[in-house]
């Protein structure tokens, strides 16, 4: 059967971003078997043995109580559990001093879907035909955002300005304020802090910059804290979650080991909570009640938070240090090769500038010495205009073992001079 699509069923029906990539990861694994991949490419959080034990203690805790029935066996409030919000407000009261109520929280099932709902709720096609845009202020971010908006056109992200450190090979993305607008004709903020897939953090006084050039206008900044403090804490410098009127800090749970829950969370004001509640509420009722009810045991106990700082944290930025110590040592010190500063996540994002090939036909050489990494230009959803930086880049994961990155690294090396020496060759 080949049904008629509508222009929205086609366009959901394709997979876009790091999504595409990695259908032709999984057939290069298949077709590879019994040929050595360092396999560098996954967004998946590795299973670490102090966090999985934890989220085993709470479901024997859970399974324990008499609330367990209640959790797994009846329907919930669209806005989620109860016992999970109010141990988040107690939480983040204490922690950042704010006055949070259960009215200014929502759970949803991943920070995916609250993205698709503040997307669509605050972006595109107004009733009086108005086109209200999606701003990202700082590209590369990450690629979903390119497939949660229904009005594609809505999209629109800006380039960064760069500080470079030739010396030191090292560079970082920041925000470009002489081009940065919003407007009236905004309606929504996204960015990611700390940055999937670059590891930049943006500095408190830039995101109050974006939050105050968005207050005139009541235009919604939503501030993606998939890797922030206070869990998972995969900032590797210091950083503090900032909060506003018009912020919705958003966040995960998946890398404290539940992306099988599907747990996402939006702070704000409960204006904006309402909104995509009701949202939520058409589309799928409410999240899995479940991995709420440990990550409220978690959360109580004070357990999350320690394992995230203690475990989680230190575990990827020794990773990080490992592959930077490897690239250093092994790349040529004449190639204009620049690594990203490793300030959160567990990616590390190179840049080869003026790289002789694209980065698709380097991941394509990389794949032949049996390196898996990203291509870069699938991380630039929304920047309309072409930008050579956008195919020199590579996204390289962290959850690889030590062995696999420094093996990956020193073959990534090794590939990158090769290509730019033929360059040479045949000019």
């Amino acid at each position: 059967m080949n049904p008629a699509l509508t222009q929205i069923g086609a366009q959901m029906s394709n997979l876009t971003g790091v999504r595409a990539i990695m259908k032709d990861i999984i057939e290069t694994l298949q077709a590879g078997v019994g040929q050595e991949f360092m396999n560098l490419s996954a967004g998946n959080p590795l299973i670490l043995p102090e966090v999985e034990q934890l989220w085993r203690h709470c479901t024997a805790e859970l399974l324990a109580s008499s609330e367990y029935g209640e959790v797994v066996c009846r329907y919930g409030s669209s806005q989620g559990y109860a016992p999970l919000i109010e141990a988040l407000a107690n939480d983040f009261n204490k922690r950042y001093g704010l006055n949070l109520k259960s009215s200014n929280i929502l759970i949803t099932p991943g920070s995916q879907s609250l993205y698709f709902y503040a997307a669509n709720a605050f972006g595109g096609f107004t009733n009086n035909g108005e086109l209200k845009e999606i701003v990202l202020p700082l590209s590369p971010d990450y690629t979903g955002y390119g497939g949660v908006c229904l009005v594609p056109q809505a999209l629109k992200a800006y380039k960064p300005t760069l500080d470079i450190d030739a010396a030191a090979h090292r560079f970082k993305y920041r925000p470009d304020f002489s081009q940065l607008s919003i407007t009236e004709s905004t309606g929504c903020v996204i960015f990611s802090r700390p940055c999937n897939p670059t590891g930049n953090v943006l500095s408190d006084d830039e995101v109050r910059k974006i939050a105050a050039l968005a207050t005139p206008y009541n235009v919604p900044v939503l501030i993606d804290s998939a890797y922030a403090p206070p869990f998972p804490a995969l900032n590797f410098t210091e950083m503090t979650p900032v909060f506003g009127e018009n912020i919705l800090h958003c966040m995960s749970l998946s890398k404290v080991g539940l992306p099988g829950e599907r747990i996402g969370v939006a702070i704000g004001d409960e204006s904006m909570i309402q909104v995509l509640e009701c949202f939520q509420t058409n589309l799928c009722i409410h999240p899995s009640r479940y991995g709420q009810a440990i990550a409220a045991i978690a959360i109580n106990s004070g357990a999350l938070a320690h394992i995230a700082a203690e475990v989680i944290r230190p575990f990827y930025q020794q990773k990080f240090a490992v592959l930077e110590n490897t690239l250093d040592a092994a790349m040529p010190k004449d190639l204009p090769w620049f690594l990203h500063r490793g300030e959160g996540a567990i990616f590390a994002w190179l840049w080869l500038q003026d790289l002789p090939i694209t980065d698709w036909e380097l991941y394509q050489k990389l794949k032949q010495v049996g390196v898996i990494v990203v291509p870069g230009s699938t991380f630039f959803p929304g920047l309309r205009e072409e930008w050579h930086h956008k195919h020199q880049c590579l996204r390289i994961s962290l959850t690889g073992t030590d062995e696999e990155i420094v093996k990956g690294m020193k073959r990534l090396a090794q590939v990158t001079e090769q290509v730019y020496q033929q360059a040479i060759v045949t000019a």
